[in-house]
C-alpha cells in the first residue's frame, strides 16, 4: 500500500470514530434530562403526561420531585406509583377564572409533589405520569418547570428557551409540550410517556435509545470490516505485482 492509500484509510477511519464519538455523546445528553412524553398532543384532550427520572444530583440519589403547572392548566390527576407518595398543591386565584364550559374556579392545582418513599438510585430511573386536559387552542407550548431534590443537592429543570433559541443548548431545561392540532402528530417535550408508569419506563431508554445504540454498534463493525477488507485487498494487489 502507498503512503497516499494508507492516509486515506486512516483519515476515513479517525472521521468514524470521531462521528460515533459525537453520537455517543448526544445519546447521553439526551437520556440526561427530566422530561415529559405525552400519549397524545392534541388541543382540548385528555392526555397522559409521563415525566421520566433519568438520574439523581450526580451521586446523590432523587428524594423528591416537584412539578410546577402552567396557568393554562387548572388541575392534573397523578398516577399512583408505588415507589412515591404524591401530593396535589392548590394555589388560590387573585380573581375568579371563567372556564370553556362557563364555570368559574377560584382554586386550581399549581403543584404536584412526588416524594420518593426510599431515595431513587441515582443510576436506576422511574416514571411520574399525570393526567390534564389540554388547552382548547393549538399552537402553544406548555412548560413544567420541575424541581429534583436529592439526599445532597438539587437540580431546578427550570429553563425556558428565549425566542430563537435550541432548547436542547440549556443546561436545566424546563420539561414541555407542545399542543397540536386535531389530526397532527404527538409532540414530544423534554422527557418520556406510555400509558402506564412501568410501560414508559420501558419505552424510554430500552426502546428508542436502544435501537439508537444497535444502529451506532452495526455501523463502526460496518467500518471495521470495510477497513479490513480495503487492507486485504491492498495486500493481494501487492503480492501480485512482486
Amino acid at each position: 500500500m502507498n503512503k497516499s492509500s494508507l492516509r486515506c484509510a486512516l483519515s476515513a477511519t479517525g472521521i468514524a470514530g470521531g462521528t460515533a464519538a459525537l453520537m455517543m455523546a448526544g445519546l447521553a445528553g439526551a437520556s440526561a434530562h427530566v422530561s415529559i412524553n405525552p400519549d397524545k398532543t392534541t388541543a382540548n384532550s385528555y392526555a397522559l403526561l409521563t415525566f421520566g427520572v433519568p438520574h439523581g444530583c450526580d451521586t446523590s440519589g432523587t428524594t423528591k420531585l416537584t412539578i410546577n403547572l402552567p396557568e393554562e392548566l387548572t388541575d392534573a390527576t397523578p398516577t399512583v406509583n408505588p415507589n412515591w407518595t404524591v401530593e396535589k398543591v392548590t394555589q388560590t386565584l387573585p380573581e375568579p377564572k371563567k372556564l370553556a364550559d362557563g364555570t368559574s374556579i377560584t382554586k386550581r392545582t399549581s403543584q404536584i409533589v412526588y416524594t420518593a418513599k426510599a431515595p431513587l438510585d441515582p443510576h436506576l430511573r422511574d416514571a411520574l405520569v399525570l393526567s390534564v386536559k389540554l388547552p382548547d387552542t393549538a399552537g402553544r407550548t406548555l412548560y413544567f418547570p420541575t424541581l429534583q431534590n436529592c439526599e445532597l443537592g438539587q437540580t431546578n429543570w427550570a429553563e425556558i428557551p428565549k425566542d430563537g433559541q435550541d432548547p436542547h443548548s440549556l443546561k436545566a431545561p424546563a420539561p414541555s409540550v407542545s399542543v397540536t392540532a386535531a389530526g397532527a402528530a404527538a409532540g414530544d417535550g423534554h422527557m418520556a410517556a406510555s400509558i402506564s408508569t412501568e410501560q414508559a419506563a420501558s419505552v424510554t431508554d430500552d426502546g428508542s435509545q436502544a435501537r439508537s445504540w444497535a444502529g451506532l454498534i452495526a455501523g463502526v463493525a460496518g467500518l471495521g470490516l470495510g477497513g479490513a477488507a480495503f487492507f486485504r485487498s491492498r495486500s493481494a494487489k501487492a503480492s501480485v505485482s512482486k
